[in-house]
């Protein structure tokens, strides 16, 4: 089912955001590829974050750069000098970096964001200001909580940015890769998964009304849009091809 997936993702268009801001999604890659603050700290994540659960590496890389891009076009429309965009898109890349070192705990974000204020603060690599933005970020990033309220304006930057491009992944990724390691990690038995597969399509077409950047705002529902014309085709199929072979 993963690989099928895939095969059908492959053949959607891609996402606008990425259409519409391809040079702004280079500066990210190229920032985030060569800063040595954010290498720094991938180091820090890449020995925290757990593979076996969907959201290791490679989600925390797709996250960083469109939170790290987000904060670009935000800050952008704001009028911020270039240095100011450059400090704002180093938070939101490390703050997606380590949004997810806690996945497996039941308060995963209150949880990452302790952790990640622990490992900041012992490496020295940003002031106390900039590490409460990139932790209450990761504190705020979880879907259907409430959420706590930030002061400053760069910390809101931060929140939102990361928050919806942590949500960019409830579209054709959820299906290509997340929710396949889940159910693997799990291990969900195959009439257990159908049976909550509708439930699951209904949670994800509610987060459409969650974004919370200008820009998150107008992109982000064209993502879970798509995926949901992919997982209702994976639908389709699993109830075609697999309710038969596991019906008592």
């Amino acid at each position: 089912m993963r690989w099928l997936a895939q095969k059908i993702a492959s053949r959607l268009p891609t996402p606008d955001f990425y259409v519409d801001f391809p040079l702004v999604h280079a500066f990210s890659q190229r920032f985030f590829a060569l800063d040595p603050i954010v290498q720094a700290v991938r180091r820090i994540a890449f020995r925290a974050l757990e593979e076996d659960f969907g959201h290791g590496i490679v989600h925390a890389r797709k996250v960083s750069l469109d939170a790290g891009a987000l904060a670009i076009i935000e800050c952008r429309q704001n009028g911020c000098p270039l240095e100011r965009i450059r400090r704002r898109l180093r938070l939101a890349h490390c703050a997606g970096l380590l949004h997810d070192v806690r996945r497996k705990e039941a308060d995963h974000a209150a949880a990452g964001a302790e952790y990640a204020r622990g490992a900041l603060s012992r490496s020295a690599l940003f002031p106390p200001s900039d590490i409460e933005a990139i932790c209450g970020a990761i504190r705020n990033h979880e879907a259907f909580r409430k959420v706590l309220p930030i002061q400053d304006r760069k910390g809101r930057l931060i929140s939102n940015c990361l928050y919806d491009a942590d949500k960019f992944r409830w579209g054709c990724d959820n299906f290509t890769d997340t929710v396949w390691t889940m159910v693997a990690y799990l291990q969900v038995p195959i009439p257990d998964f159908l049976e909550r597969y509708p439930a699951g399509l209904a949670k994800i077409a509610k987060i459409k009304e969650t974004f919370r950047s200008e820009t998150g705002r107008c992109y982000g529902p064209r993502f879970v849009d798509t995926g949901l014309a992919l997982g209702r085709q994976l639908y389709e199929i699993l109830e075609r091809d697999f309710r038969k072979i596991v019906a008592p």
